[in-house]
């Protein structure tokens, strides 16, 4: 984890979101180097979080590429280029399972069974 994902996590937990989970993808994708993946227990929570996000961000000079999902606050996406940061409702999360998308424990063994 990089200095920027780290303090995207410390910016989620100051609002409470769970079970906080960063990704290093840069083995399985030329698209970005981390994802981070969170939950909020509410549309208005999840928009909230998101919201701590790009002002911490905004404060260190850093300006989202884009952000996606901020008005109905079920899903937002935000992407810094070398890091996506995924905000969303846990039935979302589970809905899209996006951990075993970018898992690298459960992508290893995902090839070899006969």
């Amino acid at each position: 984890m990089n200095k920027f994902t780290r303090q995207i996590s410390a910016a989620m937990e100051d609002l409470k979101a769970e079970d906080v989970q960063t990704f290093d993808v840069r083995t399985l994708t030329t698209m970005t180097d981390f994802m981070i993946i969170a939950s909020g227990r509410s549309d208005r929570q999840v928009k909230a979080i998101a919201e701590k996000v790009i002002e911490m961000a905004k404060s260190r000079q850093i300006r989202p590429l884009g952000v996606e999902g901020q008005q109905q606050g079920e899903w937002i996406l935000i992407d810094f280029g070398d890091v996506i940061v995924h905000v969303m409702r846990p039935a979302t999360r589970v809905y899209y399972q996006l951990e075993k998308l970018w898992s690298v424990s459960d992508r290893a063994g995902a090839g070899s069974h006969s």
